[in-house]
Parts: structure tokens; C-alpha cells; sequence
């Protein structure tokens, strides 16, 4: 019998995502697909019967806007969000912009998947001649954040994400989580594979191989001790699951017409 129980997903499709490029930190709204997502998230979190107790986000509107879609869909639009930087989406550095299959195309499809999957490599970073430095750095959300602007990172490898994120988990998640709310975590892909990670224990090899569509909410189950029960359980059809796992899966491949 799980002690606790924590869901956790990845928010849905954003503009970007629809588009292939490197989202990262630069903020944009849901794709038309992606509130479609969200909501289908919360009339599926409904009918399984969950109650949450408090809602933890990244600072990047596509997080939230999911938040408050599932919140909505489920009849619990009272239910407390706190949001942080700690949960954003991993940094891309100077990738952030670029079309993932053109760069499978110019640098290779392994190269890609080095950048976009791998747990310790980190991507050239940013510099301000970047088209989106500015919007980042100018952004008023990270003047309130707990470091100082000019602490924020330039690029990221998910080890640097799992670095960050990891205060935020232990100060602010677990004691919720430990005086028995139910807690719903919208993130994104790399702040919740490596979450995963630290919960499950995947290895640094094994972590390349752990893909997480858009808008699928994941339940863990846990101990006393925080440590799983079992492995994370994707909730929904298994089938359409699979599928959009393997969507995300071929974003950083050459489209077939230009091999």
C-alpha cells in the first residue's frame, strides 16, 4: 500500500513543440493541440477519482496554463499553485530556437539525441547576441526568483537541471507531500526526467531512454521513505501513450523526405 502518491506531468503541446524547435526557457502559450491535452488530462484525472491539495509549476506560462486546465476540467479551480524556476524546462543555451530536425540534418541524429537526451552533456551556451537573450534575461518572473539574474544558467545539461531542481524538491515539495497532500507537479520534459530520476533511482545510461509525451499525467507511488513501489505508471490508453512517446521520439530525426 503506497504512503504517498504524487502525480507528476509534462505540460501540453506548446507553439514550439508543434513547430520543433527548442522552446527552453523562452515563454509561450499552448498550442491549440496542447489545451486540447491538458483538458483530456483533467477529465481523465477526474474520473479516476484524484483530489489534489496543492499544485506546484515552473514559472513558464505553458506549465501553468496546463495547471490551470486540469484544475478546471476537475472542478478544483480553488486548489493552491505555487510556481518556481526550479521546475522550468531545462536550458538549451544557444539551441534554444533551433529546428530540432534541421540540426539532425546539419549535425547528425546521435549528436541531437546527445543534446536533448543525455544526462551530463551540456549544450553550447547562450551569449547575449542570442535573438532570445533579451527575453529571457529582461523577463520580469526572475526578479523574484532565489538567485539573482545574473546566477541563472546559460545552458544546462539534466544533471544541472536535477542540481536545481533538488532544493526546491526537498524543501518545498516533500514536506507537502510528507504531511499527506495529494500534489499534482505540471513541469516539463527534462525537470521531469529528472525528477524521475532522483525518485526511481535510473541510472545516468538508462535516462537517455526515458521519453515523456505531452500532457500525460505519470503516477508515482511511494513509501515511507519516498522510494517507489514500482515503477511510474502512465495513466490513459496505453496505446495512444505509445504513440506520443514515439512522436517525441522522432523530433530530433531527419524527416524521411530529406534522408
Amino acid at each position: 500500500m503506497a504512503k504517498y502518491r504524487l502525480v507528476l506531468l509534462r505540460h501540453g503541446e506548446g507553439a514550439w513543440t508543434k513547430e520543433n524547435r527548442f522552446c527552453s526557457w523562452v515563454d509561450q502559450k499552448l498550442s491549440s493541440d496542447g489545451i486540447k491535452e491538458a483538458q483530456n488530462c483533467g477529465k481523465h484525472l477526474k474520473a479516476l477519482g484524484f483530489e489534489f491539495d496543492l499544485v506546484f509549476t515552473s514559472v513558464l506560462s505553458r506549465s501553468i496554463q496546463t495547471a490551470w486546465l486540469i484544475l478546471e476540467e476537475m472542478g478544483q479551480e480553488w486548489v493552491p499553485i505555487q510556481s518556481s524556476w526550479r521546475l522550468n524546462e531545462r536550458h538549451y543555451g544557444a539551441l534554444i530556437g533551433l529546428n530540432r530536425a534541421e540540426m539532425a540534418l546539419n549535425h547528425g541524429e546521435e549528436q541531437v539525441k546527445i543534446w536533448r537526451r543525455s544526462y551530463d552533456v551540456t549544450p553550447p551556451p547562450i551569449s547575449e547576441s542570442h535573438p532570445y537573450y533579451a527575453e529571457i534575461y529582461n523577463d520580469r518572473r526572475y526578479k523574484c526568483s532565489d538567485v539573482s539574474q545574473e546566477n541563472l544558467p546559460k545552458a544546462e545539461s539534466l544533471k544541472d537541471v536535477l542540481d536545481r531542481l533538488l532544493p526546491y524538491w526537498n524543501e518545498k515539495i516533500v514536506p507537502e507531500l510528507k504531511s499527506g497532500k495529494m500534489i499534482l507537479i505540471s513541469a516539463h520534459g527534462n525537470s521531469s526526467r529528472a525528477l524521475l530520476k532522483h525518485v526511481e533511482g535510473i541510472s545516468d545510461e538508462d535516462i537517455i531512454n526515458v521519453t515523456l509525451p505531452t500532457g500525460v499525467p505519470i503516477l508515482l507511488e511511494l513509501d515511507e521513505n519516498l522510494h517507489p513501489l514500482g515503477p511510474h505508471q502512465f495513466l490513459g490508453d496505453q496505446e495512444a501513450i505509445q504513440a506520443a512517446i514515439k512522436k517525441v521520439e522522432d523530433q530530433g530525426k531527419v524527416k524521411s523526405a530529406e534522408k
